[in-house]
């Protein structure tokens, strides 16, 4: 079992994190709030080539062989947590994921917030509610502590529009929706909003697909 990874950021988009350790390139699934804390500033491009460390769960299965990468152990606690409940496998367990942080799902969970999961495109209100009573009197117990991840890499590069469109459309496309509906959700916000950031477009759409 790889309990964490730490190597040299060699890629990083806002769903894959690439750690180079021991002269081998481990291809890291990660959530949208890993990436900002990875990147910087809410955004991508120079992070990559610093050290970091990434706490793992690895999810086999006879066709596939995948790591998710949390850059704490509480917030790997979580995704793990996420998965018992019927119904939730990991890419859905990292979408919930990606649209809140840790620290506010823990607390929606705990107070029994059905509307704030359901906003969460392709997540009802009945899975919401099923999260919630399975999970309710467990999540409290979970430390997320004040833990940082090893490196928040500070990026001082400018990210034009196209660029964010692209990024946002790439992970959209990752995260299982389809890349006509996604480039949609993302023209509508940029125009709405063009100073937005990647993870700012990421997590309206969720909203909107």
């Amino acid at each position: 079992m790889i309990e964490y990874i730490y190597g040299e950021l060699s890629e990083l988009s806002p769903t894959l994190a690439v750690l180079e350790a021991g002269g081998i390139g481990y291809a890291v699934n990660i959530a949208l709030t890993t990436f900002t804390q990875l990147s910087g500033k809410e955004r991508t491009a120079s992070a990559s080539g610093q050290m970091c460390r990434l706490y793992c769960t690895e999810i086999i299965r006879e066709d596939t062989h995948d790591l998710f990468g949390f850059p704490t152990k509480g917030e790997r606690a979580l995704f793990e947590m996420l998965m018992t409940v019927s119904g939730i496998g990991a890419n859905t367990a990292r979408l919930i994921m990606s649209a809140y942080s840790a620290a506010d799902i823990r607390q929606i969970i705990a107070t029994g917030n059905v509307k704030a999961l359901s906003s969460i495109k392709g997540f009802g209100p009945k899975t919401a509610q099923r999260l919630i009573v399975d999970l309710k009197d467990k999540v409290l117990k979970i430390d997320l502590g004040v833990e940082t991840s090893t490196t928040l890499f500070e990026d001082t590069t400018a990210t034009t529009d196209s660029e964010v469109k692209t990024e946002a459309v790439s992970a959209l496309t990752m995260l299982g929706f389809a890349a006509a509906a996604s480039s949609k959700a993302v023209d509508k916000i940029l125009t709405q909003n063009p100073q937005a950031t990647v993870e700012a477009v990421i997590r309206q759409a969720l909203k909107l697909l």
